[in-house]
């Protein structure tokens, strides 16, 4: 019997991932533009941590900035979500 409880404890438990899973594809979906804009802000925060310094504080700048899209976009996601 104990062989068939845990049998129904892991059916359980795979139930409630693939819920947790489609609920994460479920948003994605609905947000596909935010999802799309936060790839698109970690590549230019890649790219920005990649230039050369000296830009007279410029690149430093929009470094700064694109971190702040990225939180913004972010917190949009999860507003959204609810």
């Amino acid at each position: 019997m104990l062989h068939g409880t845990k049998s129904i404890l892991l059916a359980f438990a795979l139930v409630g991932a693939g819920a947790i899973a489609g609920s994460a594809v479920a948003i994605a979906a609905a947000q596909a533009h935010m999802v799309a804009a936060t790839g698109d802000l970690q590549a230019a925060a890649k790219d920005l941590k990649a230039a050369k310094p000296d830009k007279a504080g410029h690149r430093a700048k929009a470094l700064g900035l694109v971190n702040q899209a990225m939180s913004e976009v972010k917190a949009g996601i999860a507003a959204g979500a609810k």
